[in-house]
């Protein structure tokens, strides 16, 4: 409690008492447990109300889960990387991309079929305009 161990809080309630006196001490008491009773009284009446402004989706939420010091990186980029929400997707081939560019001229020319019947492989697509 605010940095004061037992030893210490013991000291301070004589002193207290010492500096006060025997005859005002009762009454001093008495308006700390009021306090102390009121200060209770209104923190219980403010979760209340947070909770009924709130709601019940609040009780379904894991609070522990959300702890930030449970988050390692390293995890989440994991975990990213491993899920599989979508299908893959099928790889699309040169032959059913729509041509552009330079591609379009040696497809017109026939350049990519004289290196396929000599054997060699066709060149990579490269489009002038992209870059």
């Amino acid at each position: 409690m605010f940095g004061i161990n037992g030893g210490e809080l013991l000291v301070l309630l004589v002193v207290a008492a010492l500096v006060i006196g025997p005859e005002r001490l009762p009454g001093y008491a008495e308006q700390l447990g009021q306090w102390v009773r009121r200060g209770r009284r209104f923190i219980k009446d403010a979760k209340a109300r947070v909770d009924e402004e709130l709601g019940e989706e609040v009780g379904d939420v894991d609070w522990a889960a959300l702890d930030p010091r449970k988050y390692d990186p390293r995890r989440i980029v994991r975990d990213a990387l491993l899920e599989d929400d979508d299908p893959p997707r099928p790889v699309s081939t040169p032959a059913t991309r729509p041509r552009t560019g330079a591609a379009a001229a040696r497809a017109a020319t026939g350049g990519a079929a004289a290196a396929a019947a000599a054997g060699t492989p066709a060149p990579t697509p490269y489009d002038d305009e992209a870059t």
